[in-house]
């Protein structure tokens, strides 16, 4: 690029994502088209390149453009299709014969959350995360930085009715158990040897009076009383290693 030359938006409908881990993690994804990589010299010489995709050698400056306020994009960004839609009925099937976690989020919506969610549920081996699809992130740089690759092999699924969908999720024998402070009991008294769902509402809000109501039990998790609350990655990431580490 020359200096100073902004470039184009993306592509409708494209999300551009930066940041070595995330990055790599497209790339070695069979299942994401790569449109478009830009990097650093050094940055592009490191990674594995598709011989068919467009690449162009950026300096630093003219990578911050392409990126929104100047996110530490490492040197490399790449331009791609969103992936394809994954099912509920096809994940609940997946994880027919197991115990894994399933994650469902209630208008959880701020990106850095979601990215970390897809973290936690890739580092405690999730079945995958459900979300509303009105109410949650799109695919995005942000999300895909925070997820820290997890963006590429963890299942999102997002449903229109996420009431529906927990209809659904109960009826394949999952046990639905809603976070709330306000809960009386804690998740690992609530856990047992079940199939757990963990629903979880919006930081602040909390779960909608409806998809409270579409839980089997409600829980909390045992935080110091100095502490009003978590926030909502930070309490999924223990409610997902409560499920891991069970009895």
């Amino acid at each position: 690029m020359k200096k100073g030359h902004r470039p184009s938006a993306p592509a409708s409908g494209r999300p551009r994502l930066w940041g070595k881990h995330a990055v790599t993690a497209a790339l070695a994804n069979p299942e994401r088209t790569i449109r478009h990589v830009w990097g650093t010299r050094d940055a592009l010489a490191a990674l594995d390149l598709p011989p068919v995709v467009p690449i162009t050698r950026a300096e630093v400056a003219d990578l911050g453009r392409l990126v929104p306020n100047d996110a530490p994009h490492q040197g490399i960004v790449i331009e791609v299709d969103p992936l394809e839609d994954i099912w509920l009925g096809d994940l609940l099937e997946q994880g027919r014969d197991d115990r894994r976690p399933l994650l469902v989020l209630d208008q959880v919506t701020d990106p850095h959350n979601v990215g970390a969610m897809l973290r936690s549920a890739a580092a405690f081996d999730a079945l995958g995360i459900v979300t509303q699809d009105r109410h949650s992130p799109p695919e995005s740089g942000t999300v895909a930085r925070a997820a820290s690759g997890a963006l590429e092999f963890v299942p999102w699924v997002r449903v229109v009715n996420l009431a529906r969908a927990l209809d659904e999720i109960g009826e394949a024998g999952f046990w639905r158990i809603g976070l709330t402070g306000t809960a009386k009991k804690t998740l690992a008294e609530t856990l047992g040897q079940t199939r757990p769902c963990l629903v979880m509402g919006a930081e602040g809000e909390g779960m909608r009076q409806n998809t409270e109501a579409h839980c089997d039990e409600l829980a909390k998790l045992p935080i110091s009383p100095r502490i009003e609350s978590l926030n909502v990655s930070n309490a999924a990431a223990i409610a997902l290693y409560a499920a891991q580490v069970r009895g």
